[in-house]
């Protein structure tokens, strides 16, 4: 019997022909010729066995960068926030760390700065797409610190490839017409980066350079891009884009991640933009698990390989394309041997005078509150709280009293999950992909408890 040699190495990217666009950057395709050629350019700026701190916020010059680093060796550092303590923090740990930058930075770093590209034009001779080996280290990616102090996890070339490899053939990526890609969500997150940049270099997908925020912004970058058009974002923006009057051109696809979305949502989303909704479930320290199409089912299917294991109190995922065995922060129920429904983070349930409920599920009754925008509940330590914890919950409702959403609370909820108190905020400070740090909503009921009862709520 004749075993199969596996390959020990994978190209940077599937596309061969020189001509073939592989992002859409200012206004122009950008060709596979053209991207080796400013792959080769960032590449030589490269300070010797530097780690890089990619911080790029337009998503080709991240692409670029992160391709550079990869083909050269040199690891590439993704914290999920650039807030000064954290980058301090870094440095510390990694103090010949160099940043990649294509604007400002708030921390003092050896800056490398981003380079001004030659404009889209044709290219006489492009370097060879280089092949990377698929055991090398190529970024450290830091969890979000939503469960508590961000973590990194190193993510091999082979498992990021094999990882896109298997989301292109989920969507329907993997084969056919290129996909026009807009994304809100930042190319440092896990998310981001598996399904805009790793999709763009293994898959069937032209990612769009900017990173819109507003609704008219996304509207404006997926007008700027041909179809099919896939939107990939999260609940945050899904929510605003929806509750918005921007136009939106003809989406044929929509992803969103990060939470799962309520079924009332994802009904509402693709009855509005005429687009079939996927959802895909993962974390950081796996990568993604699993997707779903929400309005046809609340069960969740394993990609191609993955095997779902349950290991003392929690899941642990691994095969496929996680390649060191992973465990899954949320409550699973598994149902048969590839699909499983999740009943939200083993952290989120919360046990109020014996009664218990999930945050996810209080937020949901929240945020389906007319006139209320974005909301959170947050259960704070005992030295914020006292010796009695009470549920708090920030919301950002103009035009809303906190008597009105109470009043709106107390008929969806059991009278002991009632936040008390109730503040009513300008905005909530989450992260790019929509994420609510722990730490960002203690400072915030901090900054409140020093206030002494003043401001609104």
């Amino acid at each position: 019997m004749t075993r199969t040699a596996v390959a020990p190495d994978a190209a940077l990217t599937t596309a061969v022909d020189p001509a073939r666009a592989l992002a859409f950057y200012q206004g122009a395709p950008r060709s596979l010729a053209q991207f080796l050629c400013d792959v080769a350019d960032v590449a030589a700026l490269w300070p010797p066995r530097a780690p890089i701190l990619n911080a790029c916020a337009d998503r080709y010059h991240f692409m670029v960068g992160l391709a550079a680093a990869a083909a050269a060796g040199r690891m590439t550092v993704l914290p999920a926030t650039h807030a000064v303590e954290i980058i301090k923090s870094l440095h510390a740990r990694m103090p010949d760390m160099h940043c990649l930058a294509d604007g400002d930075f708030p921390v003092a770093l050896p800056i490398v700065r981003f380079p001004r590209l030659a404009p889209a034009g044709r290219v006489h001779r492009a370097p060879p797409v280089p092949r990377i080996p698929l055991d090398r280290p190529v970024v450290t990616v830091f969890t979000s610190g939503t469960t508590g102090v961000p973590v990194g996890h190193v993510k091999t070339w082979g498992s990021l490839v094999a990882s896109a490899h298997a989301e292109a053939a989920r969507l329907g990526l993997d084969d056919g017409p290129a996909w026009s890609l807009v994304a809100t969500v930042p190319p440092q997150h896990m998310y981001g980066l598996e399904s805009s940049v790793m999709l763009s270099l293994h898959g069937r997908a032209l990612a769009h350079h900017g990173r819109p925020f507003y609704p008219e912004d996304i509207a404006g970058a997926l007008a700027a891009v041909p179809r099919p058009r896939l939107l990939v974002t999260s609940p945050v923006h899904l929510r605003a884009l929806l509750t918005s009057a921007a136009a939106v051109p003809p989406l044929d696809a929509v992803l969103c991640a990060t939470a799962p979305l309520p079924r009332a949502l994802a009904e509402e989303a693709e009855q509005r933009l005429h687009a079939p909704l996927h959802e895909i479930y993962g974390a950081t320290e796996a990568g993604q698990v699993a997707t779903r199409r929400p309005t046809q089912s609340d069960l969740w299917t394993l990609f191609p390989g993955l095997v779902l294991e349950a290991r003392d109190a929690s899941f642990v995922v691994h095969g496929g394309h996680v390649e060191t065995p992973a465990a899954l922060g949320d409550i699973i129920e598994p149902s048969g041997p590839r699909e499983f429904r999740l009943h939200g983070r083993g952290t989120d349930i919360v046990n109020v005078a014996g009664k218990r409920s999930s945050i996810a599920f209080l937020e949901q009754q929240l945020l389906a509150i007319p006139g209320v925008l974005d909301g959170a509940f947050y259960m704070p330590d005992e030295d914020l709280a006292g010796p009695v914890a009470r549920l708090t919950a920030f919301v950002v409702a103009p035009g809303l009293t906190a008597a009105a959403i109470e009043t709106a609370l107390r008929a969806r909820l059991d009278p002991v999950f009632l936040p008390r108190p109730l503040i009513l905020v300008d905005a909530l400070p989450r992260l790019a992909t929509g994420k609510l740090p722990l730490s960002a909503m203690h400072q915030l009921l901090a900054s409140r408890t020093r206030q002494a009862g003043g401001g609104r709520g």
